[in-house]
């Protein structure tokens, strides 16, 4: 039961943060709205694409970027998940959270979901902005969607999470942040097919290829029109448990880094 209790504490403790940082939310939206309204309209004259699973006929290029713009959200709020942490250890709180008597995983895990949680939160309201500009999935694809959003979230903020084990000062982390993200972002199926990429580079759509990030966007894509991607769903649980084990490991503070650089 205290391990429950423990989960509803960090719970509500995220959802408090989020609620009183009302700039977070806009924030969050801004990002991929410019580059629906405005990178999109741009890139539709000079991107042509072919009909590829899951779209049955052509699409538009708004209609294409959708899933990587959800994967966008996930990405910055796993990683800005991943600076309050650090935020917090430099001012002691997450240092008395790690004192409890509750195993050091189980904490750490109950936090990833928290900030899982409100990307997902964001990235529904995303969905429903899109639906009004006239970007609308299969109505099954609204539920589809939101366990490929949950294993997304988890995902990319345990990647932050062992980020934020290795990085002890919050001015270093926003400076790694910007290493992490755009290339993992740029070189995915965000924004472009791998196909097209293929033409250019063989080598770099082969790197786009075990990007984990493209796989989550894949697996969202997929989920948005009701279909299964089991390969993309396997390396994003791959890349989660990964992610998270170092993440753990590094909390940890009899074998981690942090112990070593306290």
């Amino acid at each position: 039961m205290s391990w429950f209790i423990a989960l509803r504490a960090i719970l509500h403790r995220e959802a408090l943060r989020f609620v009183g940082q009302r700039g977070r939310l806009v924030a969050a939206l801004v990002r991929p709205l410019v580059w629906l309204f405005i990178f999109a309209a741009g890139f539709r004259a000079a991107l042509g694409l072919s009909i590829t699973p899951p779209y049955q006929t052509y699409i538009t290029y708004e209609t294409y970027i959708i899933p990587g713009l959800l994967g966008m959200i996930c990405l910055f709020n796993g990683m800005q998940s991943s600076l309050s942490l650090v935020y917090d250890r430099e001012m002691g709180s997450m240092r008395l959270l790690l004192t409890s008597p509750l195993p050091r995983w189980w904490l750490l895990m109950a936090k990833l979901l928290a900030g899982t949680l409100v990307s997902i939160l964001q990235c529904m309201i995303f969905l429903g902005i899109a639906a009004i500009w006239g970007i609308r999935p299969p109505v099954v694809g609204y539920f589809a969607v939101l366990p490929a959003l949950l294993v997304t979230g988890l995902m990319l903020g345990a990647l932050g999470l062992m980020l934020s084990s290795v990085i002890r000062q919050l001015e270093n982390f926003a400076g790694v942040m910007n290493f992490v993200i755009f290339p993992m972002f740029f070189m995915s199926s965000a924004l472009y097919p791998l196909w097209k990429m293929r033409e250019v580079s063989p080598l770099l759509a082969d790197l786009c290829a075990v990007n984990p990030f493209t796989q989550a966007v894949e697996m969202i894509r997929f989920a948005l029109y009701g279909q299964p991607n089991l390969p993309a769903l396997g390396w994003t649980l791959l890349a989660l448990v990964a992610f998270a084990g170092v993440a753990v490991w590094g909390y940890d503070p009899a074998r981690g880094v942090q112990s070593r650089k306290g």
